[in-house]
């Protein structure tokens, strides 16, 4: 019911659209602005590539995602259903009951060893910014790499900028507030910076899911061609 459907969207949550059928990748963000029964109203999607508003007809299959309060990433299959011109144009999309919501917790995202170049900046000038790899990376967080006599506190807020190359050609350029978890000394000698991703937006957390996917996808091709 709507009561169900408020506690699991609230007005304001910006939602990621995904056509299913679409022939190119397409990604669109829009804010939820009502509800009523079994759908919620949204404004006009905004395009995420082109930054322009679209239009998607009636009947479009879609995959919508968002990110809540508490960082958990949610899931759900939706159709535009129309449009209803009030004090804002809206689109109105249909909403599965809270059976059809599908949460993913952080301690669920996959994690993939992939070498990428990445940046390391503190939020207050702790440190001097540095150049590094990634040693692994996820949807919630990352291994980096640090340079010998980098001075990094466990309570440090950093950002972590990474550079994300797609198959299609796509390059990426990621800036993601981050918290320290962990720094440890490898058996090679090298020290190792654990962060976890936070704060940051819906369309940077689906950019990496993306990538991540792109990347299991490849070695999963590799293996079997083997």
């Amino acid at each position: 019911n709507i009561q169900e459907v408020k506690r699991m969207i609230k007005v304001g949550e910006t939602l990621i659209l995904e056509p299913k059928f679409a022939q190119h990748e397409e990604k669109y963000k829009c804010m939820v602005v009502e509800y009523d029964e079994g759908c919620v109203f949204i404004d006009y999607p905004v395009n995420i590539e082109t930054g322009k508003i679209s239009f998607l007809m009636d009947g479009t299959q879609l995959k919508v995602t968002y990110t809540d309060a508490e960082n958990a990433v949610y899931i759900f299959e939706s159709e535009v259903l129309g449009r209803l011109k009030a004090n804002i144009p809206m689109v109105q999309l249909s909403c599965p009951t809270t059976d059809g919501f599908l949460k993913i917790q952080r301690r669920h995202f996959v994690r993939i060893g992939t070498v990428m170049d990445a940046a390391v900046h503190p939020e207050n000038q702790e440190f001097t910014p540095f150049t590094t790899l990634t040693e692994d990376i996820s949807a919630g967080g990352a291994a980096l790499v640090v340079p010998k006599n980098t001075q990094i506190d466990l309570a440090s807020k950093v950002y972590i900028w990474l550079v994300l190359p797609f198959k299609s050609g796509e390059i990426h350029y990621l800036r993601l507030k981050s918290e320290v978890i962990r720094l440890s000394e490898e058996k090679d000698g090298r020290m190792m910076l654990s962060v976890q991703f936070v704060d940051n937006a819906e369309s940077d957390t689906q950019t990496l899911f993306r990538f991540i996917f792109e990347k299991q996808l490849e070695r999963k091709k590799k293996e079997l061609a083997q």
